[in-house]
């Protein structure tokens, strides 16, 4: 069976930052504003974290409720993780998303620092220490033969692309600009050589970008 490594629903702004500057425990994007830029998802009816009923039904309320669908395992760098550089201090810390994290998967944090696994619901997060390919390997195996979500930073993204390792990429073009921070791009035209591109405008204003293997 194919497994594939899927990019979902990773949103950048206009000038193709996909996280702000100087992340910090009280700004998990740095500079970068999420309440504007995932203002399209965090609109719709399927966003998992709704706590009154309604939402927006149609294109962004679709890819919202595809997340999870076919994911067996979540690849994530460090900066996804945590605030925290270097070696761990402790191991208190256990993510930003409390006791109910929203993946209910196996999920591969890429440290050069590992620290021992942990569950927290129906979620357990592995730290680990290797190349592109070695940590894709190890969701794959995990995944009981779904598909992996690559889930970022954009570090990490531009990581499995530069290894040629993504198959489908689902990128959400906010309409706001950070001018500095982490490019996932300069321009989506950069992997043109490798992928096919549809770009699908949403009534949000946040432009949909779907990229598949060549």
């Amino acid at each position: 069976m194919n497994q594939l490594l899927r990019v979902q629903n990773f949103n950048v702004s206009r000038d193709g930052y996909g996280a702000g500057e100087h992340q910090s425990l009280e700004q998990p994007f740095g500079h970068a504003d999420p309440g504007d830029m995932f203002a399209w998802a965090g609109a719709t009816a399927s966003w998992p974290m709704r706590a009154d009923p309604g939402g927006s039904r149609g294109l962004d309320d679709y890819f919202t409720r595809d997340f999870a669908r076919n994911i067996g395992a979540e690849i994530m760098g460090r900066n996804k993780f945590g605030p925290q550089r270097g070696p761990w201090r402790d191991h208190e810390w256990r993510g930003w998303w409390g006791n109910e994290p929203p993946f209910r998967t196996p999920v591969f944090v890429l440290t050069h620092h590992t620290r021992p696994s942990f569950t927290l619901s129906d979620t357990t997060f592995h730290f680990v220490d290797g190349d592109p390919a070695t940590v894709l390997d190890l969701a794959r195996k995990a995944a009981g033969g779904k598909d992996v979500r690559l889930g970022g930073g954009p570090t990490t993204i531009r990581r499995f692309l530069d290894a040629d390792l993504v198959d489908t990429m689902h990128v959400a073009v906010s309409q706001v600009e950070l001018g500095s921070g982490v490019r996932l791009w300069e321009s989506p035209d950069e992997l043109l050589d490798r992928f096919h591109l549809e770009v699908v405008p949403s009534p949000s204003g946040v432009i949909h970008h779907l990229f598949w293997r060549r």
